[in-house]
């Protein structure tokens, strides 16, 4: 299974970076790490997450205030949205 992140998803987490960096570059660091590293367990275990709000996503909990939200194909996890938990979703 191959991994893929949708252009949203990359503005999402380069937003969130950007916003995290201006008071502690370190954390922002460390929730980066997070969201590669759950990206890369969805790959071993796509389904383990829950179902997400929007039809065919799957949701899941990174930090307690960030989400990432997933769809699951015969052969690829695709990473649609990295979202903070207060963020209405779907729009």
């Amino acid at each position: 299974m191959k991994l893929e992140w949708r252009p949203a998803a990359f503005d999402d987490r380069e937003r969130i970076m950007d916003f995290i960096t201006l008071d502690n570059p370190k954390a922002a660091l460390d929730l980066d790490f997070l969201f590669e590293k759950q990206a890369n367990k969805l790959v071993e275990q796509p389904r383990l997450h829950k179902l997400g709000r929007m039809k065919n996503t799957r949701e899941a909990v990174v930090h307690p205030n960030y989400v990432l939200v997933y769809a699951v194909s015969a052969n690829t996890v695709t990473i649609l949205r990295v979202l903070h938990t207060s963020q209405a979703w779907p729009a």
